[in-house]
């Protein structure tokens, strides 16, 4: 008998008893401080946020204007809460004619979500709290990113709603953050991981498995690392070259040989049997099949990325 893997959708069909899908939504004005200059520029070597943003062509509407956690005053801040409404009253709708979903957490998606004013951040989480059917928020930000008072904010709505931060933790070796350019080093996230944990809110983690010049030791030290600080839930990602990025430039010069599909599961097998029982999972791979994919061609096709997986999950009795 196949043991099933602790799922997200499992955790939230336990606590609310119904089907619960999260709604993706871009706000324009948001940026991170790898990209504006604040810590880097450039952003991360591998990002490119557009892959990541089913919503992000409504919310061109306010290109050019960026918020960060020093801006004084937030002229648009009605056309984001409009931008913030029809994303998610159109994209609730497909979720619930797709996957029957029932309730919903509005997932702040794109760039670093906790990257502005702290009114400008209170709006947009009130907003989509207030919702029809919305049981909760889900947080994607950098642990650079997020102020005390903004926890503490969190912490206090966690008291009567769900609350998630999603960090991109992606390695805990400096060398590896300082080559993709990430603009802090792990002790930064280890710090806001502890501290979110503190204040009482759920914090799921983002582990990309062949970041350039990891070994599966490092990896796997990454994962194990991750499940000491607490968190509470995890993405897993291999790490693909998607075009108009650092990443892709590196490919084209050599100097970067993507992670193969058999290495990926080995890894991300031996990830989840070091996993804490009640660690939930809320992706296991991850890949984009348009005309932006470079490489590797396996990060394609998801069904035969889900296949591979079960196949290596089925040899050590688990299942997804």
């Amino acid at each position: 008998m196949r043991e099933q893997i602790f799922t997200f959708g499992q955790y939230l069909h336990r606590k609310f008893g119904t089907k619960i899908s999260k709604v993706p939504v871009s706000i324009s004005g948001f940026t991170c401080p790898n990209i504006d200059g604040t810590v880097a520029k450039g952003g991360c070597t591998f990002c490119e946020n557009d892959s990541f943003s089913p919503s992000l062509d409504h919310a061109r509407e306010l290109k050019g204007f960026f918020l960060n956690l020093n801006s004084t005053n937030n002229p648009h801040l009605d056309k984001q809460l409009q931008q913030l409404e029809w994303q998610f009253n159109a994209l609730s709708q497909k979720l619930r004619n797709k996957n029957g979903a029932e309730k919903f957490i509005v997932y702040f998606q794109s760039f670093t979500n906790t990257y502005a004013p702290f009114e400008t951040l209170k709006a947009l989480y009130d907003k989509a709290l207030s919702f029809e059917n919305v049981i909760g928020l889900s947080i994607g930000t950098r642990s650079d990113s997020i102020t005390d008072e903004t926890l503490e904010y969190l912490a206090t709505l966690s008291k009567r709603t769900e609350i998630w931060i999603e960090f991109g933790i992606q390695s805990i070796y400096d060398e590896t953050l300082k080559r993709i350019n990430r603009g802090h080093d792990s002790a930064n996230v280890k710090k806001a991981i502890i501290k979110a944990k503190s204040y009482g809110v759920n914090v799921c983690g983002h582990l990309i498995f062949g970041l350039p010049d990891e070994s599966q030791e490092m990896m796997l030290e990454t994962a194990k690392a991750a499940y000491d600080l607490g968190i509470d839930s995890v993405k897993y990602h291999p790490l693909y070259v998607v075009k108009r990025t650092a990443l892709a430039n590196e490919y084209a010069r050599g100097e970067f040989k993507p992670i193969t599909q058999e290495l990926y599961v080995k890894v991300l097998a031996q990830a989840i049997l070091l996993k804490p029982p009640h660690v939930s999972v809320q992706r296991i791979t991850a890949g984009i099949d348009d005309e932006s994919l470079i490489a590797p061609e396996w990060c394609r096709e998801k069904n035969a990325q889900f296949k591979a997986v079960n196949e290596v999950l089925k040899s050590i009795g688990l299942k997804y």
